[in-house]
């Protein structure tokens, strides 16, 4: 299908790098037992003094394509296999070996690859990095998604995410706006539209008008719910499996103490 509309907040793929952002440490979640997506871990930290903008490196929310490499060799089949292998493991993560500016990724002239090691869990609560895949090569194939944090775009009110994957293999990040807001992927079925992989080549937003915009009304595994493309297109959507939930971290000041809805949904450790 030729997917029509789209959003005013989902900014082109190639932006030109603000002046004041420096290198950093971009750490992601990785998902997809077919292809390597890998989803920025972002946070809004807090406001500068005009309130104008957020100020930290990963005011930033990205969702990438991507294979890992060893010299010449692809291995992303590693990845794939270990995930295969341990099926009660929801999060795998990523974590670079190196600095760099994130929408330098986005750019007219985008850095192609970084290096990292890829963890078994979350890299920041007791994942393991997984020996065959420390210190690989994460070549970019293609940015899905890139959009910045801005402190004058209105607070959605229903539920909206952002529909990515390929092939059948289809996944929803939710759309993250403003604080208090929450970070989620979950791999969902659809029902209403046939996704082809050129329409997939970059993230479509859906709307689910009868939930609110909280973690609390997330869609989650198990729910049956109606949504509609920007085009005005009517989906129905099931949720799988919830890979990522994350809330605390996109509070303004954030906490790293996992939330009651954090640990009800079995993301505290």
């Amino acid at each position: 299908m030729a997917l029509a509309g789209g959003s005013s907040l989902c900014m082109s793929a190639r932006l030109t790098t603000a002046p004041k952002d420096t290198p950093a440490t971009h750490n992601w979640m990785l998902v997809g037992g077919q292809t390597a997506f890998l989803s920025h871990l972002p946070m809004f930290d807090h406001l500068n003094e005009s309130g104008t903008d957020y100020v930290t490196p990963h005011r930033y929310q990205a969702i990438l394509q991507v294979s890992f490499e060893s010299g010449a060799r692809d291995i992303t089949d590693l990845y794939f296999a270990d995930r295969q292998s341990h099926p009660a493991t929801r999060m795998f993560t990523v974590s670079p070996t190196e600095t760099f500016v994130l929408p330098d990724l986005a750019a007219q002239k985008p850095v192609p690859s970084f290096d990292a090691t890829v963890f078994r869990g979350h890299l920041e609560r007791g994942g393991q990095p997984i020996s065959k895949l420390d210190g690989v090569k994460v070549k970019v194939a293609r940015v899905i998604h890139f959009h910045r944090f801005e402190p004058t775009v209105p607070a959605a009110s229903a539920l909206e995410y952002f529909i990515f994957g390929r092939g059948k293999e289809l996944y929803l990040a939710h759309s993250i706006l403003k604080p208090p807001d929450f970070d989620q992927i979950l791999s969902v079925e659809i029902s209403g539209a046939n996704f082809s992989d050129a329409d997939l080549r970059a993230a479509t937003r859906i709307h689910i008008p009868d939930r609110k915009n909280t973690s609390a009304d997330r869609l989650k595994e198990g729910d049956r719910v109606a949504a509609e493309l920007p085009s005005g297109t009517k989906l129905n959507i099931r949720g799988i499996r919830e890979f990522y939930f994350e809330e605390g971290e996109l509070l303004i000041p954030a906490t790293f103490r996992p939330t009651a809805e954090e640990v009800k949904a079995g993301f505290a450790d």
